[in-house]
């Protein structure tokens, strides 16, 4: 099995490029997708994240209102970082569990956001670091997400700068261009890592 560590700022196309590594066969873990059960309605997850943040952070239907704990953690580190303390250690135990279920001879790629702001590199075969000018990534996330300029510029001040990220790539797809150079790339990536793949002791 080879175990990749995929991440990249908020707006920078990570999920464009694990879109692409799923369709040429590569078994996908998204951390963000886990991240969103381990707080469904009747888990522990958020409970706790109430018992954290008060019921204003649940929505009329029972379901977590996203976008109002990202107004509160994402203006305050430390309350960042407790709701981190929360669900990090679910995410890791449910992708844990998938990856086990991959098989051996997978490729499997860990889809991780604030892969580098955890420190977690060193728990990869390779690091693989999807790249926007922080320009790029800001005209994004207003365009593309609908935030405004001060709610954009918040959720990238709260994750490493550019440079911390690109400092742990083993490998960087520079999507700063078209899609069609982005699948290009992604194609290049993929080949490698098959190559890669199949040096990889039994």
């Amino acid at each position: 099995m080879l175990r990749i560590g995929l991440t990249g700022g908020i707006g920078a196309g990570k999920s464009e490029v694990s879109r692409r590594l799923a369709a040429q066969g590569a078994v996908l873990i998204d951390a963000d997708a886990i991240a969103r059960q381990v707080v469904e309605p009747g888990t522990s997850g958020l409970t706790a994240v109430v018992a954290e943040f008060g019921a204003g952070v649940l929505r009329p239907d029972g379901n977590l209102d996203r976008d109002r704990l990202g107004e509160i953690v994402f203006a305050d580190p430390v309350r960042l970082g407790r709701l981190n303390e929360i669900i990090h250690p679910l995410v890791g135990r449910r992708m844990t569990e998938l990856e086990r279920d991959a098989g051996a001879d997978a490729i499997v790629v860990h889809d991780v956001p604030l892969l580098a702001e955890n420190q977690l590199a060193s728990g990869y075969d390779l690091v693989v670091v999807v790249d926007a000018p922080e320009h790029a990534q800001l005209e994004r996330l207003i365009r593309h997400r609908q935030m405004s300029q001060e709610q954009a510029e918040a959720r990238m001040a709260a994750q490493v700068t550019r440079d911390q990220r690109l400092a742990i790539a083993d490998m960087v797809v520079d999507n700063s261009s078209s899609l069609a150079e982005l699948d290009r790339q992604v194609g290049d990536l993929w080949g490698e890592l098959r190559r890669r793949a199949r040096l990889m002791p039994a």
